[in-house]
């Protein structure tokens, strides 16, 4: 049996042929695909191959990797080889990610245990309860967009202002850097939590470069508005720090679109 894809945002329809309207992003039919049978429906490998190819799941990011054997590091999120579950016929993980080494027998052991032994109802947890609500309401996704836009508007305005020496623009600028500012420490928090809940806590290069540049941000951030609440001059005409001013600007953004760029590596890391 075929199924569809939608070319907008990856959801597949499996049956009933392709729908009038996607149900996640409300793309119409015609953004449409067709995909080939699954090889599990035609009940054994296609002719030619030599291999019984595989899916596995990152359990990290949502990587799905085809092969024989799940990758030595997630391509997405740089996870290692142990984050990966074997998904079933029905698209189900099977088994549990193993992220130790096999010959660490004391670790096995005390895991084998755990599972013996009868599971203990967790205590309420305020932080649990606010990460859940995070995931649940995409709301680090939500934040994430509003300093995210006004950041470039800033160096435009900035850069508007010192070319053509127009006072106002450099003002504009400066009240959306506070507004940016105040979304921020909202935006990191959120931030925090995802990562903790849905990566796990994961210290990757991916995850390390974005706090990094998370940090970033902020600084620059704190360090024009701060500077120009205390040097009102310090972008105005003559001033020997506009260059300067509008550099710190220019790390700000280019941290902010690193940091995206990883953020939008993650979040459609399931489409392979």
């Amino acid at each position: 049996m075929s199924s569809w894809e939608c070319g907008v945002c990856g959801y597949i329809q499996k049956e009933g042929g392709a729908p009038e309207k996607c149900p996640i992003c409300e793309a119409p039919k015609k953004m449409f695909t067709e995909r080939g049978a699954d090889l599990e429906e035609l009940g054994g490998k296609a002719d030619g191959d030599s291999s019984e190819e595989k899916k596995f799941l990152c359990t990290v990011c949502g990587y799905i990797h085809t092969g024989t054997e799940p990758p030595e590091k997630c391509p997405v999120c740089g996870a290692a080889k142990g984050y990966f579950v074997e998904l079933g016929p029905d698209g189900k993980p099977i088994g549990e990610p193993d992220i130790t080494e096999p010959e660490d027998e004391e670790y096995v052991a005390t895991k084998q245990s755990k599972k013996q032994q009868p599971k203990e109802k967790k205590p309420f947890s305020f932080s649990g309860m606010l990460a859940n609500l995070v995931l649940k309401f995409h709301l680090h996704p939500i934040t994430v967009h509003f300093p995210n836009g006004i950041l470039p508007a800033v160096v435009v305005f900035l850069g508007i202002g010192f070319y053509f020496n127009i006072a106002v623009f450099e003002t504009v600028a400066y009240y959306n850097l506070i507004f940016a500012l105040v979304s921020l420490p909202v935006v990191i928090f959120t931030g925090y939590l995802e990562w903790q809940k849905r990566y796990k806590g994961i210290k990757t290069a991916v995850f390390i470069t974005k706090i990094f540049c998370a940090v970033v941000v902020l600084c620059c951030v704190n360090i024009l508005v701060f500077w120009r609440l205390l040097d009102p001059t310090v972008f105005a005409e003559g001033s020997p720090y506009r260059l300067v001013y509008l550099a710190i600007a220019g790390v700000m953004v280019g941290a902010a679109g690193i940091s995206g760029h990883l953020g939008g590596k993650l979040v459609f890391a399931s489409r392979g």
